[in-house]
């Protein structure tokens, strides 16, 4: 790094000279575009939690426990289905009439969706009706989903100075470790103080109606902020467009299918570590739930950190290069993590492949704050880059727990490992056809 983060890197008297618009304080923007992306991964992470360890018999107990599980981890996909959907919606008004009002609706329908699948009665109650429940509620919560992420990259980059984008940028990123932390945290919190019993009974249901709090305090921040400086002059110099789908999709079509490739290893791997590997870790490895959810707090941190040095680093060294790196790195660690984690409760191996895999994601997704923004023009950046995102959550993540579920029953551990070293592949090929972003005219 070329120095060390002081105050001054976020002073918004560097950026007046940019954009002469009012602006929000720094703490603001850090708050409102924060603030959704951890609402997000928290309930995704709760989901990702109960589907893997209390869904099965709360939802499916009539069959077997592996196809239970499988049953299960489905549903977790289904968000992922609506979320392109959602990006569809969310990025046309975030591009027609602005970041701030689309961002508020998002937050809401996502964070309502979330406390709904808190009350949801179980299959005994309701049989099939609490398993069609159960998907409406995780359908609608990816709907709300798709206009979070992209909303709020470009909260944090259309209020940053040129220099800094990437790290601004990482606002929004940093919301994903403080969301997993908060979660698990809780989920470690109550299967300490209740028994097995009360936790698949009621206690799976605290996290979720919890985030009502989150939600709570996320659209009053998000009620406070103005709206972006460079969309209100993209408007008052009447840049934006009437169809930024059609747009997007006429003009941009090469940068969505680059974004795409892009972020979805970040996926594969993000739920290899933190949803695929609990459960393969409590059913085959010999830990306890509480004993790996531990570990994944504990590592958790190298996340976050890593991606701060990433973001900075991409902003004095450029994108691609960061990116590239990480890439290349993620086909090695997905040829050999899966040697870390043989052997009954090998606390050492399970350790170094939570560490060294957070540790890359944190390089893989730090800079893609930035990156998504920088690929398209400010009359179409909601759509492009929220479209591409969640393409990438489909290809990346939607079944990613299930396929490796699935891999490792049918074809060993090692297969799990091929199929992250492949999504890794594809981000290096689209890495090498696109172009550094660092220094594109982000008024344009």
């Amino acid at each position: 790094m070329d120095k060390e983060l002081t105050a001054n890197d976020f002073a918004p008297e560097q950026v007046q000279a940019e954009v002469k618009e009012k602006r929000d304080p720094v703490r603001t923007v850090i708050l409102a575009s924060m603030v959704g992306t951890m609402i997000e991964f928290y309930d995704f992470y709760a989901y990702g939690t109960a589907s893997a360890t209390y869904f099965p018999k709360v939802f499916f107990p009539e069959v077997t426990p592996t196809i239970g599980l499988l049953l299960s981890l489905l549903t977790f996909g289904v968000a992922f289905v609506a979320r392109p959907l959602g990006s569809f919606v969310f990025g046309h008004f975030g591009d027609k009439i602005g970041r701030k009002q689309t961002l508020v609706v998002s937050l809401l329908l996502m964070g309502l969706s979330t406390v709904l699948i808190g009350v949801l009665p179980g299959y005994l109650t309701l049989g099939l009706t609490a398993v069609v429940l159960l998907c409406l509620c995780r359908f609608v919560q990816g709907i709300g989903l798709g206009g979070e992420w992209s909303g709020a990259a470009l909260v944090a980059t259309e209020n940053a100075p040129a220099n800094k984008r990437a790290l601004y940028g990482s606002f929004p990123e940093l919301g994903a470790p403080l969301g997993f932390f908060l979660s698990n945290g809780l989920f470690f919190v109550l299967e300490s103080t209740l028994t097995t019993n009360q936790m698949a009974t009621w206690g799976w249901r605290v996290p979720f109606l919890a985030s009502a709090v989150l939600v709570v305090v996320g659209f009053w921040v998000r009620k406070k902020m103005q709206e972006t400086p460079l969309f209100r002059e993209a408007q008052k110099q009447k840049r934006t467009t009437k169809s930024p789908l059609i747009q997007v999709f006429r003009s941009n079509w090469r940068e969505v299918l680059q974004g795409t490739f892009i972020v979805a290893v970040t996926y594969t791997l993000f739920y290899t570590l933190g949803t695929w590997s609990l459960s393969y870790a409590t059913t085959n490895l010999g830990f306890t739930n509480k004993e790996y959810l531990l570990m994944l707090m504990g590592t958790i941190f190298v996340f976050a950190i890593l991606i701060l040095f990433a973001s900075r680093i991409a902003d004095t060294f450029g994108r691609k290069r960061v990116l590239l790196f990480s890439a290349v790195a993620l086909v090695v660690f997905g040829l050999l993590f899966p040697y870390l984690l043989m052997g009954k409760h090998n606390v050492a191996g399970a350790l170094t492949f939570l560490i060294v895999g957070f540790a890359l994601m944190g390089i893989a997704f730090g800079p893609l704050g930035a990156v998504l923004p920088e690929l398209f023009p400010t009359k179409v950046r909601y759509s492009g880059s929220g479209i591409a995102y969640n393409l990438a959550a489909i290809i990346g993540a939607a079944f990613a727990p299930t396929i490796a579920t699935w891999l490792a029953t049918n074809w060993g551990i090692h297969s799990v490992g091929l199929y992250l070293a492949l999504m890794a592949v594809l981000c290096v090929v689209s890495l090498l056809t696109m172009k550094e972003t660092r220094d594109v005219d982000f008024k344009k």
